[in-house]
């Protein structure tokens, strides 16, 4: 399956982090493809210029129409996936997101800078997202949490449907606790139920853990889970503060 991102900033360099780990492995084997197009190199302005004043007055300057469009029209003759802006109107990005868009085989992400983009670009988009209520220096800040978060679910990236499945906010819920060796570290023993090597009773401790960690940092995801009779009784069980 070979997905294809376009990814269209005035940074292009700041995108050289997807070259290492997980993406960077996922790319050279040819599982998914990052490109960046330079929104500079569209523009008519003979200074280069791709940003001006506002109409109207206002702090800061505006990335202007004409080159972020043309930019767009260019990378849509061969990537005919959604144009999705990284800005402050757009729903805030979660897993469920992630998820929706980790299905799709095209994608092209459009990161704005300055003070924002000229409104009638918002003609040549289909969807915008939101990191949270804080400002970035630009788009490309949000645009690499976004894109990796995506990557990461797409079939073959890791090495193991579980290595997704299992991580926090995936099935709605915090992760457990994990360990590795030693066994004991300075008087802290890894939980004997982990070394039993009973399949079953690890799985409802790891169930249980994740519950109550998520009612305990995550009071707010918690109240979305629907409870079962079982993952009642394993929080009783389990609860070391009850």
């Amino acid at each position: 399956m070979d997905v294809k991102i376009d990814i269209l900033t005035l940074f292009p360099q700041m995108f050289d982090v997807f070259n290492y780990s997980i993406i960077g492995r996922a790319l050279r084997n040819n599982i998914l493809s990052i490109n960046t197009i330079d929104i500079r190199e569209f523009t008519k302005d003979k200074h280069r210029k791709v940003d001006d004043y506002p109409y109207g007055g206002g702090a800061g300057m505006i990335m202007t129409v004409q080159p972020i469009v043309d930019c767009i029209k260019e990378v849509k003759t061969r990537n005919s996936g959604k144009v999705i802006y990284l800005g402050p109107r757009g729903k805030t990005f979660n897993q469920s997101i992630a998820r929706e868009l980790s299905r799709e085989s095209e994608l092209i992400f459009l990161c704005g800078h300055y003070e924002g983009i000229d409104e009638r670009v918002y003609k040549y988009i289909d969807m915008e997202i939101s990191i949270g209520d804080f400002v970035v220096t630009g788009g490309e800040m949000a645009c690499i949490p976004i894109v990796d978060s995506i990557c990461r679910m797409i079939p073959n990236v890791l090495s193991s449907k579980e290595s997704y499945m299992e991580e926090s906010f995936y099935n709605g819920l915090l992760e457990y606790p994990q360990y590795t060796r030693p066994e004991c570290f300075q008087g802290n023993d890894v939980p004997e139920i982990l070394l039993s090597g009973h399949h079953e009773n690890i799985r409802r401790w790891k169930r249980a853990k994740s519950l109550i960690i998520t009612r305990n940092k995550r009071p707010d995801l918690f109240k979305k889970i629907s409870l079962s009779e079982e993952d009642k009784k394993l929080i009783k069980l389990y609860d070391e503060n009850r």
